[in-house]
């Protein structure tokens, strides 16, 4: 087990630049994430972990050490893909023992090993079969089982859901948990999905366009979004943001502003945190319905409100269709303050 530190590391591709500064340590034993929209730099971050890119500058230290120069095979850390990258020719036995093999660790070892791992994995019943012969979420429990063998010093996981249903996404979700809780080795998770960071990670780092936006557990990223991006990105469905110039014409938000000047704030409300109604009991914005978008224990309503599109849940027992006129009851304590030019949230 062990920190990753990155020390002001940048990474370019010719003339593009990818990573303009990452300044981070990842904690001995913990699972984090790096999650953002698709071209961010999560994947880059991870090869460089696993010295299949070199850096551009900076430094990359693990379990203390400077492994910026490193080859793959000497940094002693595991990689787990989205496609799993098994052997077809070989068993699931083989598959799992492979990196054993390669280090000429003897065949003794090697078989209590692979029985620890297959236990672990629930995979013992299929230790004869080739990979064809699996399910995706078996052949996901392989490439985590190769993975394992080694006890690394890190685990380095690309994406490895995202191949699966979502059933499996969910059931193999619970598994990371276990293994991580099981082994503490130190995982680096990559992925675009915030719902599955939410649930696997100790610490997340909200990534765009290379460039970090928060860091925090799930708790504090959920609740207390740094800026803009992180309260549009992080919660599904995502935010409303209402305008503050907006909101100011109305009495019953008066007191939501103090210092803060109306033409220079924005607030984000969750559609989770807004209950919408046929009858206005309280601030409340009165909204055109558009769509209505029953989710199973929750129904979504969509509307305008003074040319601005808001989500809000349903009241419990009310009936509205699209067309009808409703009030979107705001609770101020769920409210998120952000500066409109910068987008960083402000202290009411």
């Amino acid at each position: 087990m062990a920190a990753i530190q990155f020390e002001h590391v940048v990474k370019r591709f010719g003339e593009t630049m990818v990573l303009p500064d990452l300044d981070l340590t990842i904690a001995d034993r913990e699972f984090f994430t790096f999650v953002g929209p698709s071209g961010c730099g999560k994947s880059t971050i991870l090869n460089l972990i696993a010295g299949l890119e070199p850096l551009s500058s900076g430094n990359l230290r693990l379990d203390g050490g400077r492994v910026n120069a490193l080859s793959p095979r000497d940094r002693d850390v595991a990689m787990v893909f989205q496609n799993y990258a098994l052997y077809p020719h070989l068993t699931v036995y083989e598959n799992i023992a492979f990196p054993l093999r390669v280090r000429k660790v003897d065949r003794e070892s090697i078989a209590a090993g692979v029985q620890e791992v297959a236990k672990l994995l629930g995979l013992d019943a299929f230790l004869h079969r080739k990979p064809r012969e699996l399910s995706g979420g078996q052949r996901q429990r392989v490439a985590l089982g190769r993975a394992l063998i080694r006890k690394p010093k890190a685990f380095l996981m690309d994406e490895p859901l995202s191949n699966l249903d979502a059933r499996l996404r969910i059931e193999m979700r619970a598994e990371l948990k276990r293994i991580h809780a099981e082994y503490r080795i130190t995982t680096v998770y990559v992925t675009h999905d915030q719902e599955e960071a939410m649930a696997l990670s100790d610490r997340i780092a909200i990534l765009y366009q290379g460039q970090i936006q928060q860091v925090g557990t799930p708790g504090e990223i959920y609740h207390r979004p740094g800026n803009r991006f992180v309260a549009r990105f992080v919660g599904s469905p995502p935010m409303d943001m209402l305008d503050g110039s907006l909101l100011k014409e109305m009495p019953a938000f008066g007191p939501l502003f103090g210092k803060l000047p109306p033409d220079e704030v924005e607030f984000g409300a969750r559609p989770s945190d807004v209950m919408v109604n046929t009858r206005q009991e309280g601030p409340a914005l009165e909204v055109q319905v558009q769509t209505i978008e029953p989710v199973g224990r929750d129904t979504w309503v969509d509307g305008v409100w003074k040319g601005i599109p808001v989500k809000g849940c349903l009241a419990s027992g009310a009936k509205i269709s699209a067309g009808d006129k409703a009030f979107f009851h705001v609770l101020f304590d769920r409210l998120h303050p952000f500066e409109k030019s910068s987008g960083q949230r402000l202290s009411l």
